[in-house]
């Protein structure tokens, strides 16, 4: 029989238990848990802190944790505790969510724009302004990182390992965090830049990739990713032209300028987004 870790006993007397590993990260892994407080599937993100390096540790996790103590919203991921033990192992205790945004548009091959796109994207667009409202930034805004519901019509945002508190205006971060392909040009290029405008850029990658089941940019090469960036978005040639408003929003966010891109606010209020052309 194997060894129960402390940790895992720790977990036990609160109830908890373990199930199969859900995804794995550098220093983390997802499980899927169930409770005996908490009557809904779960998720448990264990950290383990002897494997990770200082900056995470004394930097990247702290914040983490700190903003997930302040945040509540519909579309982003409910925390119900966090739990740390003593064997260098933190335990993050989540709602579960059925399938990620990625894994539907690879099942989809591409999400029709209206209205699956349109609602999915608007729910993410209302967590982003709820965070940049609390002068939060996530800087890893992708796919992978929207939850959904079974039904595929819940959006819930996730993993708040990159995100950050802004608070003077305009406060520039000099981290280079994220995944290249959702990256701005400013993050490539490494100049210090605007979080907010940065996630801005983020989503509008990511609605990209929702309707047209493909990236805006070809990432091989992350050198180059700038040069496409700059000359602008290629739709995928022989497919039917995306209705005129959702071209108009993906260009917007896509703006290489990042002073020129919306703001969260501004996208939240856009007509077609809200349904009302």
């Amino acid at each position: 029989m194997p060894k129960i870790s402390a940790g895992e006993k720790a977990l036990n007397e609160l109830g908890y238990k373990l199930g199969q590993t859900l995804g794995e990260g550098s220093f983390s892994k997802v499980k899927a848990a169930t409770s005996t407080k908490h009557k809904v599937p779960l998720a448990i993100k264990v950290v383990d802190r002897r494997q990770a390096p200082p900056a995470f540790v004394y930097k990247f996790l702290p914040r983490e944790l700190s903003i997930l103590r302040k945040i509540r919203h519909p579309n982003i991921v409910h925390i119900f505790e966090l739990i740390e033990v003593c064997d260098g192992k933190l335990y993050i205790v989540m709602e579960a969510a059925a399938t990620d945004l990625l894994q539907l548009v690879q099942k989809m091959g591409k999400m029709p724009c209206v209205p699956e796109a349109r609602d999915i994207f608007a729910q993410i667009v209302g967590a982003v302004r709820y965070l940049h409202d609390r002068n939060l930034v996530h800087r890893d805004l992708k796919c992978e990182n929207v939850l959904l519901t079974a039904d595929s019509r819940r959006a819930k945002l996730t993993d708040f390992g990159f995100s950050k508190e802004v608070n003077v205006y305009p406060d520039l971060c000099t981290t280079f965090c994220g995944s290249a392909a959702y990256a701005s040009p400013e993050v490539l290029m490494g100049i210090p830049y605007d979080g907010k405008k940065s996630d801005m850029w983020s989503l509008g990658v990511m609605f990209f990739v929702m309707v047209t089941g493909r990236m805006p940019f070809n990432d091989t090469h992350i050198r180059s990713i700038p040069q496409q960036q700059k000359k602008g978005v290629l739709y995928p040639a022989g497919t039917p032209p995306l209705p005129e408003h959702c071209q108009a929003l993906i260009a917007q966010l896509l703006n290489f300028s990042a002073e020129r891109r919306p703001g969260a606010g501004q996208v939240a209020k856009n007509c077609w987004l809200k349904g009302d052309i």
